[in-house]
């Protein structure tokens, strides 16, 4: 009999729930035994800041070291905190189907954005979400948030938040999608790359066969370009940047915003490219070339990218953060 499959993940309830997620379909495609291994990272121990800790890449470390230690086969990772830089040793075994990559407003009685109060107070830990916001609401006050889904939710219930912003992908994965009262479209807010995307990764070298019944070739081509445009702008911790691909028959369609923190200004681009082969270069080449408009548009100018403001270490710049407990 073979040995299971050993999955690690952080030990917060949406970590859990999409870990479970990859486990089952696992089973299920393949009738491999699969194990969950719980890994606890500093950043799930400290309630000091993100910044402070090092950025979001604290939380990949944890998992990344115990899969180089051997002390599993695989990690799952949400997509959006992935760094984009590569780990040595390590490679995306899989990226299965993603699922909404939009970001969803869960407001008290059910309010849209429009119909939130003057003044109202939402909460995010975001410097892309916080930048959306003020661009469409310039009167809302923004309260810096942490904590896992539920915490977040409750403040609505405690009162002292009017509303806040997470990702649909996430609230779906925990059961909570009836909380969203507002999804915002994709072509008005985009989110950050590789939201909504689950990434599998993997010892190089190791030969799991069994990722190839999870392995999405759409989504992992759609989620390529998002993050090249990131790592091309070399953006840091702190940069406001959304992104948004698909692939329509044999077309990969990509587009880029680059925010001011205030929400005052942004820049976009947005391209396309036929896929002739090689879709991962291309998808890596069209990133590229988005990325390299927008700084040519003078995004380095607005928000910190393209060198002009160091990363955090070990951070990938989506901005969104990968907080105890999972935010999605």
């Amino acid at each position: 009999m073979s040995a299971p499959l050993r999955i690690a993940t952080r030990g917060s309830a949406l970590a859990r729930a999409q870990t479970g997620i990859v486990a089952a379909t696992l089973a299920e495609a393949t009738g491999s035994e699969v194990e969950i291994v719980i890994i606890t990272s500093e950043g799930d121990r400290s309630r000091e800041s993100l910044a402070t800790l090092g950025g979001t890449g604290v939380f990949a470390s944890a998992l990344r070291e115990a899969l180089v230690a051997g002390e599993c086969d695989m990690i799952v990772h949400s997509l959006k905190d992935l760094p984009t830089a590569p780990y040595e040793g390590l490679v995306i075994g899989a990226i299965p189907e993603r699922e909404d990559p939009r970001d969803a407003l869960c407001a008290r009685g059910g309010l849209t954005l429009d119909e939130l109060p003057e003044g109202a107070r939402v909460g995010t830990g975001s410097p892309r979400r916080i930048a959306q916001l003020l661009s469409l609401r310039p009167d809302l006050e923004i309260v810096d948030i942490r904590g896992n889904v539920d915490t977040r939710l409750g403040r609505l219930v405690e009162g002292d938040l009017d509303a806040v912003v997470l990702a649909s992908a996430g609230l779906g994965r925990l059961g909570r999608l009836d909380a969203a009262s507002e999804l915002f479209a994709l072509e008005l807010w985009p989110t950050a790359p590789g939201q909504g995307a689950l990434a599998i990764e993997t010892r190089e070298g190791d030969s799991i066969p069994e990722l190839l019944s999870i392995e999405h070739t759409p989504t992992r081509t759609a989620v390529l370009a998002e993050r090249s445009v990131l790592a091309a702008l070399e953006a840091g911790c702190a940069a406001p940047v959304g992104a948004t691909a698909s692939v329509v028959d044999d077309e990969l369609r990509l587009s880029a915003t680059v925010y001011q923190a205030d929400g005052a200004a942004e820049l976009g681009c947005e391209r396309s490219a036929a896929l002739l082969g090689d879709d991962h270069l291309v998808a890596e080449l069209l990133g590229q070339a988005v990325a390299a408009q927008l700084l040519e548009d003078g995004a380095a100018e607005l928000a910190p990218v393209g060198g002009s403001a160091p990363a955090a270490p070990g951070t990938d710049g989506s901005g969104d953060q990968y907080w105890p407990g999972g935010t999605e």
